[in-house]
């Protein structure tokens, strides 16, 4: 895209700024979109699972549901408690909704669609979204109020306590892959199972990796049955309790841009991502962006299916899942994809 702009006669400099700056726009406008339908086919699914219609009022199908939700809370009165620290109640969305965003400049999207293709891309992605729950905590902490204090406790424990069984997944994909880069990930799954199938996931060895991660990412995201920092018949609504008009959307925009983001990197890091399933010739034809939306959306609609179907976990049985089972497990398999990787690469010594 630099090339594009220095044909119309801006010297280097200029074109770069330009070309990123239309990047950053070419992802965020239609995240922002995605945000708002992914809203709509949440409900939707919901819905269906409760033999309920859902959404069907607001434009055809009810498709401008979510846009008559963002217009009505864009119009309500921001509200700040007297007793808050104003400084952080007002910083604390803007932090969420900020990390939400700036995690997707490493994703591919395609073979050399990317903003960022840096190399430590999978690092980038761990550092940035852990910042996540700074905004948590700041709300629950400014709000000057029990509830929403509980709420931070909550989620500090359970971001902190799942994101170390995330990272030893990432370690084992990282080990196989041999790199960070996340390019360099999606193109080491191709034709990675018997020379057919794309992706990490069809690999016994990492196919109970992309199970932890997968619910791992639900806790991450605070989705049910992992949703215990929202949980209103205890919190009344969590770390947003106080919150109201475009600050409460704020958090409402970034949970979802997070959850739509878990989805892509469960495609990315254990099922091909931009890749076809299966690595035969005529499924390269469709482009690559098409192969990781249909993916993205099997994973949300799992997540729909999931927020559904599961009862809310108790807190104890949250912390009990995180350390007790998927943190041994995800280091016994490290070990195992570490053994085997040495075995097939080096060989068993003489």
């Amino acid at each position: 895209m630099t090339a594009f702009f220095q044909s119309l006669g801006m010297s280097f400099e200029w074109a770069w700024f330009v070309a990123t700056i239309a990047g950053i726009l070419l992802i965020a406008l239609p995240l922002m979109l995605a945000v708002a339908m992914i809203i709509y086919a949440d409900r939707k699914i919901w819905a269906s699972i409760a033999l309920r219609r859902g959404p069907n009022v607001v434009g055809p199908l009810g498709l401008l549901q979510s846009f008559a939700d963002g217009l009505k809370v864009f119009l309500q009165e921001t509200i700040i408690p007297s007793s808050a620290n104003k400084g952080l109640f007002l910083l604390a969305p803007i932090i969420t909704f900020t990390v939400a965003l700036i995690v997707w400049a490493v994703i591919p999207f395609q073979a050399g669609v990317v903003l960022a293709n840096i190399n430590v891309g999978l690092l980038y992605i761990l550092a940035a979204s852990s910042l996540g729950v700074y905004g948590v905590i700041l709300a629950g902490w400014a709000s000057n109020s029990k509830y929403p204090f509980y709420s931070a406790i909550r989620a500090a424990a359970q971001m902190v306590s799942y994101e170390v069984s995330i990272g030893f997944v990432l370690i084992a994909v990282v080990l196989w892959a041999g790199t960070f880069n996340l390019s360099g990930i999606v193109n080491a799954q191709q034709g990675h199972v018997l020379g057919i199938f794309n992706g990490f996931g069809f690999n016994p060895l990492l196919f109970p990796m992309a199970v932890v991660f997968l619910i791992s990412a639900l806790a991450e995201t605070a989705r049910a049955p992992f949703d215990l920092t929202e949980a209103e018949s205890e919190l009344v609504a969590g770390y947003q309790t106080e919150y109201s008009s475009m600050a409460f959307a704020l958090y409402w925009l970034g949970e979802y841009a997070n959850v739509i983001l878990m989805c892509t990197l469960n495609a990315v890091l254990f099922w091909g991502g931009y890749l076809p399933p299966i690595d035969w010739a005529p499924l390269y034809a469709v482009p690559g962006i098409i192969w990781l939306f249909i993916k993205i959306l099997v994973f949300f609609f799992i997540f729909s299916w999931i927020k559904a179907t599961v009862p809310r976990y108790r807190y104890d049985q949250l912390m009990r899942l995180g350390w007790k089972i998927f943190l041994p497990l995800s280091l016994f398999f490290v070990f195992a994809v570490s053994g085997y990787l040495m075995l097939d690469r080096v060989g068993v010594p003489a």
